[in-house]
């Protein structure tokens, strides 16, 4: 029966397959694809897993036999029975060994895949007694699980999926075996993001998240459709259900008809001629209609997206968000020489373009891995993240200066603080970065020289600009974080994303205000949040006075179509007008 589940549309286009479940566990769960020659290997972890769990219950049952039976209760030898039947059930085994064998998943995911798959026939039973083993399956998965955390493989993220026979609704799909699969979960970690980045999924979905989450941003950087914020998706869609994302609209469709899949092919296909069209605007110049030159810089997250930036018509990297190299390594933070080579990667990949790097932002939406998420406060967002996290570790943080500064040898490099807000803090960072610089001419190690530039996403340092401009030499808007900061709002939770506003007043107040200081003072500035690579607000920031925009790459084109329809001299004072009304989303409506 087809349904529709709705969510925040944050990366659009229609992307349609089948969907693939993340189930969620108390025990974390990696999820990467394998080789097909490493099959065999990961039904082996499998197995040895497992036969730790049946051990170990074995010798709980041998212990039970020399117990006095008045201590020991007689439900609890059933209960062990119970769970050894189930580690040797043949649909849990067989299932999960197809899941290796078919999908290539590993052989963790494979196993809480399988657990999804089985939970649900539990649940389908009327006898009250069967249904409750289900807690009985989920525990023996769990245990297996623990038991597998030692044994841990390289990701491989390129897998080559299995053909398979063909259903009435695959010959829909323009008669392919290659079905194209979406990823449907409870909440994806960045790292997970990162992981999956070039892997074969068409689509995300997610029952949490903003419109600017991380899950909602790299799906965008991926250029892939995207609805976050779906509640009870990863419940509601089955293992390997047909499904439909409008990205446009935010729904998931889920089991669609015929005529629904028919529908949702033609929009597909008329997406890409519009892209195909863009792609036309590739070596034309970033200029208005009244002769202003914008750039156009990229964002990216590892070092082989430069060569995409460069592909996409970016003039540069306006950030590289040098955390991702610190991301899902279970602690182990990278030394110098792995920073350097990645940067180095990186710079060398531009070309001779400056390529600006962050300094690491770890902290709230985006934990160094899932054992390390900061769940002890109250409120992540408000704590020990980016330049907090660096200052109060100057090692890690001298390490990763000393880097950049090497890197900054081999090309144009700009150097981006995160989350600055206090003069002291501002100190400290010049220091570490003088610091960083001895130390480096203590070894006799070249480094080039770097522009410095800071974030301004935070309300208190939008309001000092002063101070700011008198140490650095440029300034980048991070929308997402100062919309979230300055109307107290969780950009990643779904339950109050309806209030973040990108228009609202205040917030463009503080945008316009540190353009028109930046260009007063002869320095540079960009906005490098979402707002920038956003089409329906190209015009507005046009207005506000911004010349240099730094977005995903796969938003480049259509924001350069946007610039090159625009007549700056006539937007300036509309924009003022939009700024300045009481609901500036309906004056920008109405425009």
């Amino acid at each position: 029966m087809t349904f529709a589940i709705h969510g925040l549309n944050v990366s659009r286009g229609v992307a349609i397959g089948r969907a693939v479940l993340v189930a969620s566990s108390r025990v974390d769960v990696a999820h990467y694809f394998v080789q097909p020659h490493e099959v065999e290997t990961e039904i082996a972890r499998l197995r040895t897993g497992r036969n730790v769990v049946v051990d170990e219950i074995r010798r709980l049952q041998a212990s039970i036999t020399h117990m006095d039976p008045k201590e020991t209760p007689q439900e609890l030898s059933a209960l062990l029975d119970v769970h050894l039947m189930l580690l040797q059930d043949e649909e849990l085994v067989g299932g999960v060994k197809r899941w290796i064998a078919d999908r290539l998943y590993n052989a963790e995911w494979a196993l809480t895949t399988q657990l999804e798959v089985i939970a649900r026939q539990f649940d389908e039973m009327e006898d009250e007694y069967l249904r409750e083993r289900k807690a009985d399956l989920e525990q023996i998965v769990e245990r297996v699980l623990r038991a597998m955390k030692g044994a841990h493989s390289p990701v491989v993220v390129q897998p080559q999926r299995v053909a398979r026979k063909l259903s009435q609704q695959d010959l829909l799909l323009d008669d392919t075996v290659d079905v194209p699969l979406i990823l449907i979960a409870h909440d994806l970690s960045p790292a997970d993001m990162l992981q999956f980045k070039q892997s074969v999924f068409a689509g995300f979905v997610t029952d949490v998240g903003g419109k600017t989450s991380h899950t909602a941003i790299v799906a965008r950087s991926m250029d892939i459709p995207a609805v976050v914020g779906a509640r009870l998706a990863s419940q509601l869609v089955r293992q390997d259900d047909w499904v439909i994302i409008d990205g446009d609209a935010g729904v998931v469709i889920v089991d669609p008809s015929p005529i629904i899949l028919a529908e949702y092919g033609f929009k597909q296909r008329q997406r890409e001629l519009e892209r195909g069209r863009l792609q036309r605007l590739l070596h034309t110049p970033s200029v208005t209609m009244d002769g202003e030159k914008i750039e156009l810089l990229a964002n990216i997250e590892m070092p082989e997206d430069a060569p995409v930036a460069l592909s996409a018509g970016a003039v540069g990297v306006g950030l590289f968000r040098s955390e991702f190299l610190f991301m899902g390594r279970q602690g182990r933070l990278p030394g110098e020489e792995e920073q350097y080579q990645a940067y180095k990667r990186a710079v060398e990949g531009m070309k001779g373009l400056p390529v600006t790097i962050r300094t690491v932002d770890v902290g709230a939406d985006k934990p160094l891995d899932d054992s390390l998420r900061d769940d002890a406060h109250l409120n992540p967002a408000l704590g020990l993240r980016a330049i907090r996290w660096s200052l109060a570790d100057p090692a890690m943080f001298l390490t990763q200066l000393r880097a950049i500064l090497r890197a900054a040898a081999h090309g144009q490099v700009h150097l981006l603080v995160p989350m600055l807000a206090h003069a002291r803090e501002i100190r400290q960072t010049l220091a570490h970065l003088d610091q960083a610089r001895k130390q480096l001419d203590n070894r006799g190690v070249a480094y080039g020289a770097v522009k410095l530039g800071a974030m301004i996403e935070i309300p208190a340092a939008a309001l000092s600009l002063r101070l700011f401009l008198k140490h650095f030499d440029f300034l980048s808007i991070g929308t997402n974080d100062l919309i979230q900061y300055t109307l107290a709002i969780d950009r990643a939770d779904e339950s109050v994303a309806h209030l973040y506003d990108p228009l609202h007043p205040a917030v463009l107040r503080l945008v316009a205000d540190t353009i028109a200081e930046c260009r007063a003072q002869g320095k540079g500035v960009s906005v490098c949040g979402e707002m920038a690579g956003d089409v329906t607000l190209t015009r507005l920031l046009l207005g506000l006075g911004l010349r240099s925009f730094s977005m995903h790459p796969a938003q480049i084109l259509a924001v350069k179509q946007e610039i090159l329809r625009s007549d700056t001299t006539k937007l300036a004072p509309w924009a003022r007008r939009v700024m300045e009304a009481e609901d500036p989303e309906r004056e920008l409506a109405d425009s």
